[in-house]
């Protein structure tokens, strides 16, 4: 099954990571993308959808408030290597 919104998710976060997006962009944006995808990503792999969501917005966004720009990166850059890990073990 095509995973289209959990590969557009994916790749928000790689871009913020490669510094194609300021952190501003990336905060601005991220929830409303997540929540207007949320329910596709759902449909097309509930496990991933639902480790990219542990992982990336809980373990990551959302604790990165106060953090410095680099720390928030490192973080952020953290999190999405272990979903990758995650989902590459085939651990789900």
């Amino acid at each position: 099954m095509a995973t289209k919104n959990i590969d557009f998710m994916m790749d928000y976060v790689k871009d913020f990571l490669d510094g194609k997006k300021e952190r501003w962009e990336f905060d601005v944006d991220f929830d409303h993308e997540l929540m207007s995808r949320w329910e596709k990503m759902k449909r097309e792999d509930p496990e991933y959808a639902d480790v990219f969501y542990d992982w990336i917005s809980e373990k990551g966004v959302d604790v990165g408030t106060g953090l410095s720009d680099v720390e928030y990166k490192k973080l952020i850059r953290r999190k999405y290597k272990e979903v990758k890990s995650i989902v590459s073990s085939g651990f789900f």
